[in-house]
């Protein structure tokens, strides 16, 4: 058994029982010898027995915790047949039965463990009628006993549920918690990468450019002059130089992307990262849509930096990720069904320090740099919207 919180009180329960089931034959065999019978050597042998078949089923269910049901229902019918024995030689062996309901009730599938406590009262029942007759207490001490027993089967089936059902959601959590630090390294390693890419394709490749350019036109305004295949020669390495600038920037560009384009690449997180079975997430993107890299690019970081936030905080049970384009706009929208939030008291906690969340201001910040407009709509109690347009010319 795993270990849980739940644990000491299964353990408790186990022990109790034991302890019961060990204390009730010692009565039955001390019966046997103080009152003794011409079956008493025969009583003494069956207790023998029965601890025997009792601690063998405990023995084998500790060392092997997948043991087959069927297994247990044997050793259970065993048991059973040799307590129907010595409840037929002795009357004190009648209560054994209260233990062996919990057995019943444990071990038996559905309705069965209830309609097996119902017969063994039933024969403990006419055993002690058999014995001394039939009396009150003979009659409503098994049934009190079954009536317990249930009630007590009942709650340990529901602390077995609850504790089943507690290390679901923590290991839906530890799930969840890897998927996101694993994305925040992603998303880190990804945005450092799109960073590079920018400042060599805006600094390195663009100084090279006119580089290349100036030398051309000096080679053009005197092709006969002296020293001009020098500056052949620096605008030919200016020009490979920069060829070897944009292809850095090229491998640079999330792999994803330049293999698969924006929407299998938001497909592929989703159905890896951002899906679980409490959020379901929707990729509405078209395959044919085609839009200059550096405008996928942003599109990409701005929805995981999203939809991290969606997953650790907006507690939504569905999330939308949808990218439309017209002529020369590109629109990207992300909703979520979760407790939303207020965007102004949001953006004030981040600005006094209350907050250490950067999602939202990062993404802001991407789409101010590629001159766009990031909207925010939501309330708390009502899930959010956040919609971003690019203009695709000034992007690109």
């Amino acid at each position: 058994m795993k270990h849980t919180a739940l644990t000491p009180v299964f353990v408790g329960l186990r022990t109790g029982l034991h302890v019961v089931f060990v204390v009730l034959t010692g009565i039955v065999v001390v019966r046997a010898v103080v009152s003794p019978t011409p079956s008493s050597g025969v009583v003494v042998a069956l207790c023998a027995v029965l601890l025997a078949t009792y601690a063998a089923g405990g023995i084998f269910a500790r060392r092997r915790s997948g043991s087959s049901r069927r297994a247990a229902l044997l050793w259970l019918l065993v048991l059973s047949v040799e307590w129907i024995a010595l409840v037929w030689l002795i009357p004190e062996a009648a209560y054994l039965v209260f233990p062996i309901f919990f057995l019943y009730l444990h071990l038996l599938p559905g309705w069965w463990g209830p309609i097996a406590v119902v017969a063994a009262t039933a024969l403990a029942i006419v055993a002690l009628g058999i014995h001394g007759g039939w009396t009150v207490g003979g009659v409503v001490g098994p049934l009190v006993g079954a009536a317990v027993a249930i009630l007590i089967g009942l709650g340990y089936r529901a602390l077995a549920r609850e504790s089943a059902e507690r290390e679901q959601l923590m290991l839906e959590l530890i799930a969840t918690r890897d998927q996101l630090l694993a994305t925040e390294r992603e998303s880190g390693v990804l945005a450092e990468r799109a960073r590079l890419a920018r400042e060599i394709h805006d600094t390195v490749a663009q100084g090279l450019s006119s580089i290349q350019m100036l030398l051309h036109a000096a080679e053009r305004e005197a092709p006969d002059g002296p020293g001009v295949e020098y500056v052949r020669l620096a605008r030919e390495t200016a020009a490979t130089n920069l060829a070897d600038a944009r292809r850095f920037v090229r491998e640079l560009t999330p792999a994803a992307l330049v293999e698969q384009g924006i929407g299998a690449a938001l497909r592929r997180l989703a159905d890896t990262q951002w899906r679980s079975s409490a959020l379901e997430v929707q990729v509405r993107v078209s395959d044919e849509l085609e839009l200059p890299m550096p405008v996928q690019t942003a599109l990409l970081r701005i929805a995981q930096g999203a939809m991290a936030n969606v997953v650790q905080h907006a507690e939504a049970r569905s999330a939308t990720i949808a990218i439309e384009r017209d002529a020369d706009t590109v629109r990207l929208t992300i909703s979520d069904d979760g407790r939303g939030f207020d965007p102004a008291a949001a953006a004030a906690a981040k600005a006094s320090g209350a907050s250490d969340s950067f999602g939202l201001t990062a993404a802001r910040e991407r789409v101010d740099q590629l001159g766009g407009v990031l909207t925010i709509d939501a309330e708390p109690g009502h899930g959010s919207t956040i919609t971003v347009d690019l203009k695709v010319e000034d992007a690109g």
